[in-house]
């Protein structure tokens, strides 16, 4: 939000342009009389509806907004700020509704400008109290209504005496959050066209002597045979490598598309403003010295960055190994070696990492379509990289190195929509750091940031590598072979030994080795000594040749039980491993079976595959099979996880979210860390449908008594203490059958208490929300009760879930076994707990002042839920820190 006046906002235009935003100050005044000035008089006419001279006493209104009965944003490009655009909402007679309006630059207008601005502002406002803008048009103004329709909103319409009043709520349906997904990917798309297609690059910083960076980079370019034309930079304009050199890029007589700058960090703005002013929108920066080093280094990538947004260009870096994309054979990198081409699209956080990869994987045959270091990822990230690597015909497989994640939940949903057609790889650095933090729920004691990492990989259908090996067998594999259809694999070897540890890391990995078919049984005995064993794994002996394995293997291939098969090999006397790898290709190929991968495991001294099976083909090599086994097993996941529903996440009826949003203002109100009374839980979840039990207030052993008799024998008295752990510190009396029995609980615990009917049989879950720093509002379901934390396996899934998500928690793990009916225990009303958590998901996602929530237990019956002791901690939602919206 950019309620501080001082915050910016940048936004991304469907020609993939920036632009940045922010709230109008006074000091603009004179700016927007101009800008308003510039307009056409039809333009200053459809927005002010007849109007034909705009005044500095007419923009007073923008100016300072305070965003509860009013708001505005500007949008400015340039060094000079200049307004080209504004949007205003005024809050009406209805405080649940404003009207809002728009104006853009004439010369801007149709790059999605307006749309833009429509979305900050139903932002802002809603974060206000704001449920719905109104909109007063002109039939004539086309452009402004299609603005409404495209929006994602569901609108309506009302035409009266030429003008058209157009309503919407704007609280963020599933189909808008697709419409700004759809605006976002063509955008962003667009925007990184220059860094993976350029005709032209400049090195800012290519030194004419050996050794430096800026010189390195700028003769691998030359090395690498750049498709396009490549321009060196320098001081003294002196040449490199035999190539005419500029001083400034400004004396480059043609345009450039990308710039690479390997200036020490101090002299980094100045290079970017030269670039910037010549019209390039591309700038990757390898220069270090930024946020790395502390508040100096981040005040420089400050203004780095705004000196890029304000002429609407993207940035990749600072403090990065560069570019290298196979199509234009660009190696804009000061690595050693050119990227070895293929389908594999790379992102890595780590330089060093990165190349330790590229060298890793060019020895075992693994191609790239493109390599980029992103640095501190001041400006392009992995999510803007998957945004461009999901519609690139030359990309089939993204592999990823995380350290850290700017935004998780827009990663979440461009990974779960991109995962459906290529595979994500990614390695997540940094796993083992402490995800501990004071904790005052079951929840948030059983979260971390480690099962926020896992339940967002899981989500969106991410594959997670364990270490840089298995990054690159898993890539190998997916890169080169179709997916399994199920986890029954068929072990092909000449050592027994050898196919046992490979039937255990396939057990391992998840996967089952079936018996063969009858038919298939039949037909090996045929071609294979009487000695041989048939069961699976298939032990050739020691004397199988390479024509024994090209006899075998098609039969393999053909059995219906088996939907892989993994070769294995060690060298004896009466075969080689290059016989024999030829021979496994050629009965692959030769078979017309490309509905099966295979792989290949060649054990030998020297640990490396022979060369044929390093080269693409039909076959995946390995070294070793435990290797085979694991990557495999992660392709067996990923079938699995395409074969799920992708669900959706859906609008919930019975929610008042102008209820919650009080109840949460009003607990809030002085205070920044609260946990929330029993009348405001309950008014939260009468808010939200969530099913709770009932429960009267007792200030005295006589209330008490009287709130039991009311509800009916036999009850329960707790403490009515916010946010206390009432099992623990022994304040909670259960199955009370009497007034006695009510009055001594009274007295033990202490006032004021209060009074629930017992509730009998069900089953106990756990329910409950945390907020990460990170990654947002966590949901989580397990076991419950007073032993939740010591029995564990809760699971956790991001907000928003889907309802695939939600039945997935209720259905699998513990929770699952315990929801179905165990040791023949009745089952429990799954659609009822699924819908709870639906519940809480969105309350959490609409309401992130919820830091944590403890439902414990929920009790699931045969027929419905409901919940019979909560907990729910309060604090105002931390602030925005990123400018950037997409």
């Amino acid at each position: 939000m950019v309620t501080d006046a001082g915050t910016t906002r940048d936004v991304i235009l469907r020609d993939g342009r920036t632009l940045r935003l922010r709230a109008p100050r006074a000091a603009d005044a004179d700016a927007l009389v101009a800008f308003f000035s510039s307009l056409t008089p039809e333009s200053v006419y459809m927005r002010f509806h007849g109007l034909r001279t705009v005044t500095a006493q007419l923009v007073e209104s923008y100016l300072d907004p305070d965003w509860d009965e009013t708001g505005s944003l500007i949008g400015t490009v340039g060094d000079d700020g200049r307004i080209v655009a504004l949007a205003s909402y005024a809050r009406l007679r209805d405080p649940a509704s404003a009207e809002v309006a728009f104006a853009v630059s004439d010369e801007l207008q149709g790059r999605g400008i307006g749309t833009r601005l429509l979305e900050r502002l139903a932002e802002e406002a809603a974060g206000h109290g704001i449920e719905s803008f109104v909109a007063e048009v002109l039939a004539g103004n086309r452009p402004m209504l299609r603005v409404f329709e495209d929006a994602g909103f569901a609108v309506t319409r009302r035409l009266d005496a030429g003008e058209v009043e157009v309503r919407f709520r704007i609280a963020p349906t599933e189909v808008y959050r697709d419409r700004v997904d759809l605006r976002d990917h063509v955008a962003v798309a667009a925007s990184l066209e220059p860094f993976f297609s350029p005709r032209s690059v400049a090195v800012v910083g290519a030194s004419p002597r050996r050794g430096t960076i800026g010189g390195e980079l700028y003769r691998n370019i030359l090395a690498g045979e750049f498709t396009g034309a490549a321009y060196p930079v320098n001081r003294t304009g002196a040449p490199v490598a035999g190539v005419r050199a500029y001083s400034s890029v400004e004396e480059i007589p043609d345009e450039i598309d990308l710039a690479v700058v390997c200036v020490p960090a101090a002299h980094v703005l100045d290079a970017a403003d030269d670039v910037l002013r010549h019209g390039t929108r591309a700038l990757c920066v390898i220069s270090a010295g930024f946020t790395e080093i502390g508040i100096e280094g981040k005040r420089r990538q400050d203004d780095l960055l705004a000196a890029v947004r304000a002429h609407g260009a993207r940035l990749i870096g600072p403090n990065c190994l560069g570019v290298a994309v196979s199509g234009p054979r660009l190696n804009a990198t000061f690595g050693p070696r050119a990227l070895p081409p293929g389908n594999v699209g790379f992102s890595s956080q780590s330089g060093a990492l990165g190349l330790a990869l590229l060298e890793k994987a060019e020895s075992r045959g693994l191609g790239f379509s493109a390599f980029v270091s992103i640095g501190n990822k001041a400006d392009v990230s992995s999510n803007d990289l998957l945004e461009y690597w999901e519609d690139d015909p030359a990309t089939d497989v993204v592999l990823l190195y995380l350290e850290s994640f700017g935004n998780p939940r827009k990663f979440a949903r461009l990974a779960r929509r991109i995962a459906r057609r290529k595979p994500i790889l990614a390695m997540k650095g940094g796993r083992t750091r402490s995800g501990a933090k004071a904790a005052g729920s079951h929840t948030a004691a059983l979260a971390g940031s480690e099962q926020a990492v896992e339940a967002l990989f899981h989500q969106a259908g991410v594959i997670r590598a364990d270490s840089l090996e298995e990054l690159v067998d898993t890539a190998g594999l997916l890169s080169t072979q179709p997916l399994p259809r199920g986890p029954q694999v068929a072990v092909l070897t000449n050592a027994g030994g050898l196919g046992i540890l490979c039937a255990d890391a396939c057990e391992a990995a998840g996967l089952e080795l079936p018996a063969l078919s009858p038919a298939t049984r039949e037909a090996l005995t045929l071609k294979l000594p009487r000695e041989a064993s048939l069961a699976n794994p298939i032990d050739m002996l020691g004397s199988a040749t390479a024509s024994t394995y090209e006899a075998v293997l098609p039969h393999l291939l053909d059995d219906p039980n088996v939907d892989s098969v993994v070769v294995l090999f060690v060298p004896p006397v009466v075969a080689t491993a290059d016989d024999v790898a030829e021979s496994v290709v050629a009965a692959v190929e030769d078979s017309g079976r490309t509905d099966k991968p295979v792989l290949a495991a060649f054990v030998s001294a020297g640990g490396t595959p022979p060369a044929l099976l390093r080269e693409p083909r039909r076959v995946a090599a390995f070294a070793y099979p435990e290797s085979a086994a694991r990557a495999l097993g992660r392709a067996a996941e990923r079938a699995a996880w395409r074969r799920r529903p992708a669900g959706a996440v859906s609008e919930l009826d019975g929610i008042d979210e102008g209820r919650a949003r009080e109840v949460i203002r009003a607990a809030l109100e002085g205070s920044s860390d609260v946990w929330l009374d029993s009348a405001g839980l309950r008014e939260l979840f009468a808010a939200y449908g969530i099913p709770f039990v009932s429960e009267r207030v007792a200030a005295s052993a006589d209330e008490a008594a009287a709130a039991a008799a009311d509800v009916g024998y036999p009850v329960v008295v707790k403490t009515a203490e916010a946010g206390a752990h009432k099992s623990d510190k022994g304040l909670l009396a259960l199955d009370l059958a009497d007034e006695k029995a009510v009055r001594t609980a009274v007295e033990r615990i202490g006032t004021p208490v209060l009074v629930q009917p017992m509730i009998r049989g069900g089953v106990e879950l756990l329910a409950g929300v945390v907020q990460d720093p990170v990654f947002g509002p966590l949901v989580a379901c397990g076991p419950g009760g007073v032993m939740a934390e010591l029995i564990g396996d809760v699971q956790f899934r991001l907000a928003p879930l889907t309802d695939v998500d939600a039945d997935e928690l209720v259905s699998t793990g513990k929770a699952g076994r315990v929801v179905a009916g165990y040791r023949g225990a009745p089952a429990s009303d799954a659609a009822a707990l699924a819908d709870l958590l639906l519940r809480l998901s969105q309350l959490a996602d609409r309401h992130p002042e919820i830091a944590e929530l403890d439902l414990n237990p929920v009790v699931g019956f045969e027929d419905g839920c409901i919940a019979v002791d909560a907990r729910i901690r309060l604090r105002p939602a931390e602030p925005r820190l990123s400018s950037k919206t997409w």
